[in-house]
């Protein structure tokens, strides 16, 4: 299913009023800027396929839906606020759709965690930031060019420092009890986002 086909059922689905086609349309224009490779809207129908799957395990699945399509909406490698300018566009947006204050809310504070600075608190959140994250579980052709178009959104960055960005990063996930939050996603991802995180330090670090 194209996005476009994707969005207007999920606009239907979450009962929203108004232009579908213009708010899908701001989206579409934010996922398709020139400097991004891998945070555009590919990354988003990966995450929402990756949540059909894991649909039935959030308390608030639709909300959890909207901040997939959110929560890079903000991408700018530069800055440090995207996910909170990013929730802040999904509030506005639902405010827009005519979706309930306290809906907004939820979304907004899901698309917060996925600043990814901690395990989140409960299981909308932990299936949210699971899925984004589940890049780390693919197969080694595939987190390997994942990572090639992650350097290329910095590719202001000199290597050493974005070597030892990268790293610190990595290991912050390594160091953690389980990189997935639940235990849907650990049986499926765990193991293989270890070796590849693993093997990745090796190299970031030669």
């Amino acid at each position: 299913m194209k996005s476009l086909d994707r969005w207007v059922d999920f606009w239907k689905r979450i009962g929203a009023a108004g232009d579908s086609g213009r708010v899908y349309l701001q989206l579409a224009v934010m996922y398709s800027q020139t400097d991004r490779a891998y945070h555009t809207m590919h990354h988003i129908m990966e995450c929402l396929d990756e949540f059909e799957q894991a649909r039935h395990l959030p308390e608030h699945p639709l909300e959890v839906e909207m901040a997939i399509w959110f929560h890079d909406a903000v991408y700018d490698t530069h800055a440090k606020d995207n996910e909170e300018r990013s929730a802040q566009l999904a509030l506005e947006s639902g405010r827009a759709m005519k979706l309930p204050e306290e809906l907004g809310k939820r979304v907004y504070d899901l698309i917060l965690a996925t600043r990814h600075v901690q395990i989140p608190e409960g299981m909308d959140a932990q299936v949210l930031t699971d899925i984004d994250l589940s890049g780390f579980g693919k197969s080694e052709e595939v987190f390997d060019e994942n990572t090639r178009k992650i350097r290329a959104e910095y590719h202001w960055v000199p290597e050493e420092d974005f070597r030892a960005e990268r790293a610190w990063i990595l290991l912050g996930f390594l160091e953690r009890p389980s990189i997935y939050a639940t235990e849907f996603f650990q049986q499926k991802y765990e193991a293989q986002a270890r070796k590849n995180l693993e093997r990745e330090l090796v190299r970031l670090r030669m």
